[in-house]
């Protein structure tokens, strides 16, 4: 087994809980001086230390793996291409960074996406566009960070929205009456449908919820526990919003939307419950779509949540993505790698959904760091309803290492331990580093091309032998 030196993240978690290290010390029971060592990676983390931290402060084991340093190193990658490609930067010491101070990092990758969303503003005002609705600056995109950093896991909300569940007799097959009767008895609010574009719209004066005729029993519960949580519990979204982002901004109101649909989602979900009909079902997706009676969306994006210290299911990775390649949804309990930049891996099976609508694909997927992956992946469509009119395809995505794959119904019969059974994939192929890949659509960052117009390859971009950057 090899050694796990992580002095930082140990640092770090001993500072976010403001401990000092003969307090930290105490708790591990070692020495302060102990401690000091592994803090400076003089000593690995042994096993009993693993055991007391995961104990004391519920944090998996995986949190101390150098592993866990995939994902800010794509994002180092991606953001300082330029540096990159000219030379001044290579990929080890970006990997020396990320693995050995990662909070310098994440300052060095915050400043290297202002400098790209400078540099797009400027390109628009040069091309008499609005360069403020750039990609880079999008508050959506902020607020994906938002739930990232907290691996999809919101505490104080899934409790309140446990206890409200308990409170007003959320069991399936009786959500939408317990949330319209919470709704009249509570606030005074009656339903009314509304015909048109909106799928919901609240209107306080008259205190009535207007929903779309054309939500599924699944969507209207969901869109009433948005309101209801909106109506009830206020002042604990706008709280957790405001640890990221200052009131009246953008972001601070987008962010607050998304912590009432995390609300929403845990209330006609449970923690508790659902975590147990989750391990009763080995993680089934079609049988707890069936259970609940919700969309198979909703159920595996309340299954990308379910990191409640003390009672933790698998921790997922979750992500929707649509023909294109565009990824609109993305969430890891994990610390999976996702690109920011698009243009995934098209080896990845979740493009290969979109050829079977409505059948699971399942894949072992092994990334360039040897790390792998359980992933499923299924397609669904939404209609709108009517003649013509064009729907909505996305294929859903939900994985695990695998380590935590065998508590998974899809892992049966398949060679977990086979390595060499995993297809390879990588996060794009802007910051992918399997060079012999036939797949890839850019040049690797960082490499000379070998140009030769007396020969070709299979490979759609070869490099030089001494080309690393």
């Amino acid at each position: 087994m090899s050694k796990t030196y992580a002095g930082a993240r140990l640092r770090r978690l001993r500072e976010e809980r403001r401990m000092s290290q003969a307090e930290l010390a105490r708790v591990l029971e070692i020495s302060p001086s102990y401690l000091n060592q592994m803090e400076h990676d003089s000593r690995p983390l042994t096993v009993p230390v693993l055991l007391r931290l995961t104990e004391a402060f519920g944090v998996d084991p995986g949190f101390f793996s150098e592993r866990d340093t995939a994902r800010l190193l794509a994002d180092l990658r991606e953001a300082l291409a330029g540096e990159m490609a000219e030379g001044g930067v290579t990929a080890a010491d970006l990997g020396d960074l990320a693995a050995r101070l990662p909070a310098v990092a994440q300052v060095l990758l915050d400043l290297g996406r202002r400098n790209q969303r400078l540099s797009e503003r400027l390109a628009g005002v040069t091309d008499g566009r609005d360069g403020d609705r750039g990609a880079a600056s999008s508050p959506h995109e902020e607020i994906r960070d938002f739930f990232y950093r907290r691996q999809n896991y919101l505490h104080d909300s899934d409790l309140a929205a446990e206890r409200l569940a308990g409170e007003i007799g959320i069991r399936p097959g009786e959500v939408i009456g317990a949330l319209t009767r919470r709704l009249a008895d509570a606030h005074g609010i009656h339903l009314a449908a509304e015909p048109g574009e909106r799928l919901h719209r609240y209107d306080g004066r008259s205190r009535t919820l207007h929903l779309s005729p054309r939500l599924r029993p699944g969507q209207r519960a969901f869109r009433m526990a948005t309101q209801l949580a909106l109506l009830e519990h206020g002042e604990i979204l706008g709280r957790q919003a405001a640890e990221d982002f200052a009131p009246g901004s953008a972001s601070h109101a987008l962010a607050r939307i998304g912590i009432a649909n995390y609300f929403a989602a845990a209330l006609i979900l449970p923690y508790t419950a659902f975590h147990t009909a989750a391990e009763e079902a080995r993680y089934d997706i079609e049988r707890l779509t069936d259970h609940y009676s919700l969309g198979y969306e909703t159920v595996c994006h309340r299954l990308s949540t379910l990191q409640r210290p003390r009672l933790r299911g698998v921790p997922f990775s979750f992500v929707r993505v649509d023909r294109a390649g565009n990824l609109s949804k993305r969430q890891s309990a994990s610390g999976f790698p996702f690109s920011r930049a698009g243009g995934t891996c098209p080896l990845w099976n979740v493009y290969e959904a979109f050829a079977a609508p409505g059948r699971i694909h399942v894949q072992i997927a092994e990334m360039p760091d040897g790390q792998r992956y359980l992933w499923t992946a299924r397609a669904v469509t939404r209609h709108r309803g009517g003649w013509g009119e064009p729907g909505r395809t996305y294929a859903i995505g939900l994985g695990c290492e695998i380590r935590h794959a065998h508590r998974l119904v899809y892992s049966d019969g398949l060679d977990l331990a086979n390595a060499s059974a995993a297809t390879p994939i990588g996060m794009g192929c802007r910051v992918c580093e399997r060079l012999g890949c036939s797949q890839r659509a850019v040049p690797p960052l960082g490499r000379s091309l070998l140009i030769d117009q007396n020969s070709s390859t299979f490979v759609p971009y070869p490099v030089e032998d001494d080309g690393a950057a």
